[in-house]
């Protein structure tokens, strides 16, 4: 059973219910970075912010790196839309541009041409996950 609650700009939170009279809401109030150019963020945004999100949005590659660049400890995560801007390689070259931030801020690259879901051990290399997503696959579990 799940109860949404609607925040402004797009601030979605949503509790996940294991019993019942316990709730848990994992994530709360990290931030995380969307970059995508589809205008209606629907699937991605709403799962993230399931999870206790606080999703910032860019419809601009470089707007979203240099906004993450620039301030990486304010992050807790950065997903990459791969589908709308240029594919998985288009992900994985954006995650190597990140740097050093990389090292510090788990990614996300969420594409259809995901053969195979990878979920890493530290930060070296960015989570694939393929489209669309199931609230099972954002928070991590295959």
């Amino acid at each position: 059973m799940l109860d949404l609650q609607f925040r402004q700009r797009s601030n979605m939170q949503r509790v996940r219910y294991f019993g019942q009279e316990s709730a848990a809401l994992v994530g709360f109030g990290i931030r995380v970075m969307l970059v995508t150019k589809q205008h209606d963020t629907g699937g991605i945004a709403r799962r993230l912010a399931g999870l206790g999100g606080v999703i910032e949005l860019s419809h601009d590659l470089f707007e979203g790196l240099s906004t993450v660049i620039g301030d990486p400890a304010g992050y807790g995560l950065m997903v990459l839309d791969c589908d709308s801007i240029g594919g998985i390689q288009a992900g994985m070259q954006a995650f190597y541009r990140l740097g050093e931030t990389a090292r510090r801020l788990p990614v996300i690259l969420v594409s259809t041409e995901c053969a195979t879901q990878t979920f890493p051990e530290g930060h070296s290399a960015p989570t694939l996950l393929r489209a669309p997503l199931f609230g099972s696959c954002v928070a991590g579990r295959p």
